[in-house]
């Protein structure tokens, strides 16, 4: 099955090619232009560039969030545009999910971290033990100190992903033992690690709708918890 899988959850962007669970081509762009601007040109091109075209899709995979709420919604947005009209699966993948996948190791505990501000991230944890991943607990948002308490007693090492990694590290680092920051190449989400964990979905038939597909942001925007504040009685 080819999958064409869409990241956006951050200020990097990515699309990727996987057929048969075997990662064909990947574009990464962190150059600061806008995923509107990029993400549909740059899945054009990796088609072009593997002899694909648009018609040999056979699924869809996108980080459905957490992460910018703006970027969150163009990678979904994409998505469901380009499976919808196809009638193509379409699967909304854990962002925190794919970036644990990104990083390949083999013993350790991965932590993914995004910067929610407000002294927050979002945050799964997951047990790697011989490649295989095994979460422990669903994607949240966290403060800091909270998730400081609940990894100072851990003996693995603990491997930091995401774009909240060097902020967990710096903040945590006289607080927990065993934090490693990655390489960066091994740090950021990206589509490979999205395509990934569609592959599994899939194989696994798991129903993937574009319908049903909507963003998860974990929490309520900055404007929405204003329109709240301002409601209360």
């Amino acid at each position: 099955m080819l999958i064409l899988a869409f990241e956006t959850s951050a200020k990097a962007g990515s699309v990727a090619l996987m057929e048969g669970g075997k990662l064909l081509a990947e574009d990464y762009q962190n150059t600061g232009l806008t995923h509107s601007q990029t993400l549909l040109s740059m899945a054009e091109a990796l088609l072009r560039h593997c002899g694909k075209s648009p018609k040999d899709v056979e699924a869809v995979a996108v980080a459905a969030g957490p992460g910018s709420f703006t970027g969150v919604r163009i990678g979904v947005a994409a998505a469901k545009g380009f499976a919808w009209g196809a009638q193509l699966p379409c699967c909304g993948v854990s962002t925190l999910e794919a970036m644990a996948q990104n990083l390949g190791i083999w013993d350790g505990l991965v932590v993914c971290a995004m910067d929610a501000r407000r002294n927050q991230v979002y945050n799964a944890v997951f047990e790697a033990h011989e490649g295989v991943l095994t979460r422990r607990c669903p994607d949240r948002a966290i403060s800091l100190a909270d998730l400081g308490e609940e990894l100072k007693t851990e003996t693995k090492p603990i491997f930091l992903v995401g774009d909240g990694s060097i902020l967990c590290y710096n903040t945590l680092k006289d607080v927990v033992s065993g934090l490693i920051l990655p390489p960066e190449h091994r740090m950021h989400q990206r589509a490979a690690g999205v395509a990934l964990v569609a592959h599994a979905m899939l194989e696994a038939g798991i129903s993937c709708d574009a319908g049903a597909l909507e963003p998860n942001y974990l929490r309520l925007s900055q404007a929405e918890r204003e329109k709240l504040e301002r409601n209360k009685p």
